[in-house]
């Protein structure tokens, strides 16, 4: 039985993310570095790879985006789990919010 290579895959998440990641910054980099959990220089860096180097990047087998939690309460709350949908996203994004300035203290 063989397993299935994932590298094609990888690739084409790794360049959505990135494109996304730059289009984010060069718009809003404040909420940027926030939504995408990433760093000044990281951010840098992102913003002023050219077409080639971000698809250079993206062909890495290494998966790019990465979740910046593993708490499982907090994805079925962010999910809509809860007793009010509306309420428990807001209070996930409260909880989140205080566990990055958490980390970045």
């Amino acid at each position: 039985m063989s397993r299935p290579d994932f590298q094609v895959e990888i690739r084409e998440l790794n360049l959505a993310y990135l494109m996304l990641a730059q289009q984010m910054l060069r718009s809003d980099r404040a909420t940027a570095l926030y939504r995408l959990g990433i760093g000044e220089k990281f951010a840098d860096l992102i913003c002023d790879l050219s077409a080639a180097k971000l698809v250079k990047l993206a062909s890495n087998q290494m998966l790019m985006p990465c979740f910046r939690f593993d708490d499982a309460d907090l994805a079925r709350l962010m999910s809509g789990e809860g007793r009010d949908a509306a309420s428990a996203s807001l209070h996930a994004a409260i909880i989140a919010a205080g566990r990055a300035a958490e980390e970045a203290a």
